[in-house]
C-alpha cells in the first residue's frame, strides 16, 4: 500500500489565504534575528536549525484495517490525529550592494510522525523543503532588473480544487524591471513569471464519503500544469505617501495531462493605496478579470484594506478581497475574501499576533465551498540567537460537493525553538 495521506484539502493553491491553518505560504520564513553569520564578500551567511512538535489532527488518511477496525471499508477512511516533529536545518545569504543584491534561502523539512495517536502514521513521514533566490541589478537606478525564482516540495498545495493528500512539488522563476523615471513619484513594472506545479498521491486510501474525481489520490497526477503570467503595474505618487496605483496581469494555464479547459485570466484592478492620517493606511482597488478561455466568463474585482497603527508596538488590519484564479477540475474560480490581523510586541521581545481570514470560493461549473482559517500564538526572543514560538490554527472548510475531502476541521497546536548564527 502506498503511504498515507497528510491531507490539507488543496488550500495552499491559494495564495489568497496566508492567514493560520488555511494556507501556508511555500517559502523560506526569515530566520530569528541575531546573531552576527559568517561573513561572505560584503554580506553573511545566517545558518540556522528549528526544531518543531506538532499535534495535528488532519495527518492523513488511513486504511482503517491499520487500525485494527477489520469491518471497515478497506477503500475509504476518515482524516486521523497524530504527534509530529519536524526538523528543519536552513541558511539566508544576504549580500548587499549597488551594483548587485542577492538573497538566498533554503532549508530540509524532515516530517517524522510519531504514531502516538494514530498507529501506523510513521508511514507519512517525508522530507520537505523550500528555497527562494532573488537577485537585483542597480537596485538603487532607475531601471533596475530584478530576477527570483521560488521552489517548494511540501503538502501544501496551490490547487484549491484538490481535495485529497497530496505531496506538491512547485516552481516559480519571476523576472521584472521596476522603471522610476525622473525623481521617482511614477514607477512602472512590467513582469513575467512561469510557473509549474507537480502532484504525487501520498495514499490509496480515499475519504469516506468522496465520489468526486478531485478526491481520487490515485487521479491527482493528471492536474500537473504550467502557469505562464506577464504582467505590468503602474504607480504614481501624487503624494509623499499616497499613490494612484493600476495592476495588470494575464495568466495562461494549461494542463499537462487532463483535459480541464485551459484558462486564459486577464486581470485590470487600479485605485489608491497610502496613508490618510499617520496612523491610518488604506488601499482602495478595483476593476475586472476576464477569462478568454474557451468557457468564458468574468467577474468584478476589488479591494478594500485598512490598517491602524494604534502605536508603534500594536497594529490592527481588517480588509476584503475579490479575485479570479485558475484552477484545475473547473477552468477557475473566485475568491471573496474577508480577513482580520492584530499584532503586538511587548518589551522588545515578545510578539503576539493573531489572524482570522473567512473565503468564499465560487468554482466554475456551480461549486460553492466555504474556508476559515485562524492562526495565534505568541513568539518570544530568548536571546539574540535563540527563538521560541507556540500557536493554534485552525482550517475548517465545508462544500457543496459532499464527502470527507472537502468537509473537515483540521486543529493544529505546535511549539517551536530556533537558533540561527
Amino acid at each position: 500500500m502506498k503511504q498515507p495521506a497528510t491531507f490539507w484539502g488543496g488550500l495552499g493553491a491559494l495564495a489568497l489565504l496566508a492567514l493560520g491553518g488555511t494556507a501556508s505560504a511555500q517559502g523560506i520564513a526569515t530566520p530569528p534575528t541575531g546573531g552576527n553569520g559568517f561573513k561572505v564578500g560584503n554580506g553573511r551567511l545566517h545558518p540556522y536549525f528549528d526544531l518543531e512538535t506538532r499535534l495535528d489532527s488532519g495527518v492523513g488518511y488511513f486504511s482503517p484495517t491499520s487500525n485494527s477496525e477489520p469491518n471497515s471499508d478497506p477503500v475509504s477512511a476518515n482524516l486521523a490525529s497524530d504527534v509530529a516533529l519536524r526538523f528543519r536545518p536552513g541558511f539566508r545569504l544576504e549580500i548587499p550592494s549597488s551594483t548587485l543584491a542577492f538573497n538566498l534561502g533554503a532549508n530540509l523539512d524532515y516530517v517524522l510522525y510519531t504514531g502516538l495517536v494514530t498507529k501506523n502514521s510513521s508511514a507519512a513521514s517525508r522530507m520537505e523543503g523550500a528555497a527562494d533566490l532573488n537577485a537585483r541589478f542597480n537596485p538603487d537606478a532607475p531601471l533596475t532588473l530584478e530576477v527570483s525564482n521560488q521552489f517548494a516540495r511540501s503538502d501544501r498545495t496551490r490547487t484549491a480544487a484538490v481535495g485529497v493528500g497530496v505531496l506538491s512539488l512547485f516552481n516559480e522563476a519571476r523576472a521584472k524591471a521596476p522603471w522610476r523615471p525622473g525623481g521617482g513619484a511614477l514607477e512602472l513594472t512590467p513582469s513575467v513569471a512561469y510557473a509549474v506545479e507537480f502532484f504525487q498521491p501520498l495514499s490509496s486510501v480515499s475519504p469516506v464519503g468522496c465520489t468526486e474525481s478531485v478526491c481520487d489520490p490515485a487521479a491527482v497526477e493528471r492536474f500537473d500544469y504550467g502557469n505562464l503570467r506577464v504582467g505590468a503595474e503602474g504607480r504614481w505618487r501624487f503624494l509623499p505617501k499616497t499613490a494612484v496605483v493600476l495592476d495588470t496581469h494575464l495568466d495562461v494555464r494549461s494542463y499537462f495531462n487532463d483535459s480541464t479547459p485551459g484558462a486564459s485570466l486577464l486581470r485590470v484592478i487600479g485605485g489608491v493605496a497610502g496613508l490618510v492620517s499617520p496612523k491610518v493606511a488604506v488601499t482602495a482597488k478595483a476593476g475586472w478579470g476576464q477569462n478568454f478561455g474557451s468557457t468564458g466568463g468574468g467577474t468584478f474585482l476589488g479591494q478594500l484594506e485598512g490598517t491602524y497603527l494604534y502605536s508603534p508596538t500594536l497594529s490592527f488590519k481588517a480588509g476584503y478581497l475579490r479575485t479570479l484564479e485558475p484552477v484545475a477540475a473547473y477552468g477557475f474560480f473566485t475568491d471573496n475574501r474577508g480577513y482580520g490581523e492584530v499584532r503586538a510586541l511587548f518589551g522588545g521581545k515578545l510578539t503576539v499576533s493573531g489572524g482570522l481570514a473567512v473565503d468564499f470560493l465560487r468554482f466554475d461549473g456551480g461549486r460553492n465551498d466555504t474556508v476559515v482559517g485562524v492562526n495565534i500564538g505568541p513568539e518570544y526572543q530568548f536571546y539574540p540567537w535563540l527563538t521560541g514560538a507556540a500557536g493554534y490554527m485552525l482550517g475548517r472548510r465545508s462544500s457543496s460537493v459532499d464527502g470527507g475531502g472537502l468537509n473537515y476541521s483540521r486543529h493544529e497546536g505546535y511549539a517551536r525553538l530556533s537558533v540561527t548564527y
